[in-house]
């Protein structure tokens, strides 16, 4: 196994010797564990050149083998402590930005005053690469919206109004809201979300069609993108809380909202520590903005 963790290191770091130095060992000792494994499968794993360390052909049809034994083992050492009774683990959660910037780190702090060894691995997407994870092992749970949903056992937390964001001056500021069928007369800068769009959605319940003349994976793209004039979008209100930007946001008629939960495959296989979280993170449901 630490053969395996070796080469994640050094695929992460894509250096031989950052990968020594962050693990504890020389870069010799790393060297010989890359050269035991690529001998105990007859193949080459890895290049070295100019830009750093990559994965050969073979490599990465074999790769993706070493991550799941990688997760198997890991959710092996948690249910170990877990039998132990002791509280320690990795959560890894798949979540969009809006809630790592506005709910993880109040649900973070409250929860390491009880669990202080915890630790969380995010991996920031989209509705279709988080429920993507879900599935593959890569995360444990992610935030999600059920709508977009195949497969999976969702909680709802929470849903969220969605607000128009404009240039200031813009003349559309001028009015209290801002409806749907205004919107499609402005170059349109839509947030990549994967196949699902609440703001998309709501266009197409409308029987209309947003002119998009962008699409940003980005929230705070958006806004820049806003700021500079080159158009109108729409985001999630929880995400345009605290903002130094110079846009104005304004609710659309008809209303958008969000709704916000978390997605896994299966209560029960879910890691100790994961189950603790989405426990503390339902009681808590009412605090987050």
């Amino acid at each position: 196994m630490e053969r395996y963790l070796a080469l994640q290191k050094i695929l992460e770091m894509k250096s031989f010797t950052k990968a020594a130095e962050a693990l504890g060992y020389t870069q010799s000792s790393v060297s010989q564990m890359i050269a035991s494994l690529e001998n105990e499968l007859s193949m080459k794993l890895l290049v070295r050149s100019r830009t750093g360390v990559r994965l050969t052909l073979e490599g990465k049809e074999l790769y993706p083998f070493i991550e799941r034994t990688i997760l198997q083992y890991q959710a092996m050492k948690e249910k170990a402590m877990e039998i132990k009774g002791l509280e320690t683990g990795i959560i890894r959660v798949g979540t969009i930005t809006s809630v790592t910037c506005h709910w993880m780190p109040l649900l973070i702090r409250g929860f390491q005053q009880l669990y202080p060894n915890v630790q969380f691995v995010f991996h920031d997407g989209d509705y279709t690469s988080i429920q993507e994870w879900i599935k593959t092992g890569l995360v444990d749970f992610g935030f999600i919206t059920p709508d977009a949903v195949t497969g999976l056992e969702t909680i709802k937390i929470k849903d969220g109004e969605m607000l128009a964001v404009l240039p200031k001056n813009h003349p559309l500021t001028e009015k209290p809201m801002v409806s749907l069928h205004s919107l499609t007369k402005e170059p349109f800068i839509l947030l990549e979300e994967g196949h699902y769009s609440e703001p998309l959605e709501a266009f197409h319940a409308a029987g209309l069609e947003p002119d998009i003349k962008y699409t940003v994976h980005d929230d705070f793209a958006i806004m820049t993108m806003v700021e500079a004039g080159l158009g109108v979008g729409i985001l999630a209100r929880l995400m345009l809380r605290r903002t130094n930007y110079d846009i104005v946001c304004l609710p659309t008629d008809p209303p958008i909202y969000r709704k916000l939960a978390i997605g896994f495959k299966d209560k029960d296989s879910l890691p100790i520590a994961s189950k603790y979280f989405i426990k503390y993170l339902l009681e808590n449901a009412d605090k987050l903005p």
